[in-house]
């Protein structure tokens, strides 16, 4: 039977800080001794934050990319942010030998203000992020769920900007919602961010400028008349 994350969570010191990189590390361990070959649906927030994630845990396992993010501004701006993660996955498949999915969750950006915007003004990395996170792990976990796949986890965790602590917690509380088991990590350890910049630049990924929500644009001063001329230029040539 594949390790539940809980047991080793157990098993640690309650006084210390969780390194989630390490519980991840025991249960690659776990993986290989079993001579197991876990399926993976990992939620993606982009494929900058894809990057390192696909080229960690491709050795070990079979992944699916989730692409679940309502929370994206405007809607051109996430059917480009869609492209380039479809075209990453491609890439990366072609060059390392290996099979990724790619799975796409509705476009639903009204459910999302439903839900978060009680919290327009809160300020960024603070309860409306919070909020975010948990929408697209749940849909992660029910997808998982519903798919039949080992473990459900995000790529969230790869940017130094998002609350990897948080994200994990949630991810936690989730998995004893929806009966399926949860893959804590954090991705930019190991120098995991340096090298999602490194592989961007391999395989020419776009980057984008703002998370993807209307509240964190707007605090930002992102003009949205750049981002749409910008993603209907990149949605043409189809990059």
């Amino acid at each position: 039977m594949l390790i539940n994350a809980n047991y080793i969570l157990e098993n640690l010191n309650p006084h210390n800080k969780i390194n989630y990189d390490a519980i991840l590390q025991k249960m690659i361990e776990s993986w290989q001794s079993q001579s197991a070959r876990p399926k993976l649906l990992i939620h993606s927030c982009c494929a900058p934050c894809s990057t390192y994630v696909l080229e960690y845990l491709a050795h070990y396992s079979d992944i699916t990319i989730y692409f679940a993010n309502s929370n994206i501004h405007p809607r051109i701006e996430y059917e480009r942010r869609s492209l380039v993660q479809q075209k990453f996955i491609a890439d990366f498949n072609q060059k390392t030998g290996h099979n990724v999915q790619f799975l796409e969750a509705p476009y639903q950006p009204a459910e999302f203000m439903k839900q978060v915007g009680h919290l327009r003004d809160e300020p960024e990395g603070g309860a409306r992020c919070h909020l975010c996170y948990k929408m697209r792990l749940d849909l992660a976990a029910i997808k998982a769920h519903e798919l039949g796949f080992d473990y459900f986890a995000s790529a969230l965790t790869l940017s130094p900007k998002k609350n990897s602590k948080k994200i994990n917690e949630l991810g936690f509380e989730i998995q004893e919602v929806f009966a399926v088991k949860y893959l804590p990590s954090d991705f930019k350890k190991n120098n995991g961010y340096k090298r999602s910049i490194e592989i961007c630049k391999e395989y020419d990924v776009y980057r984008q400028c703002y998370c993807g929500c209307i509240f964190a644009a707007k605090e930002q001063g992102i003009d949205f008349k750049i981002v749409i001329q910008n993603a209907k230029e990149a949605l043409d040539t189809k990059f």
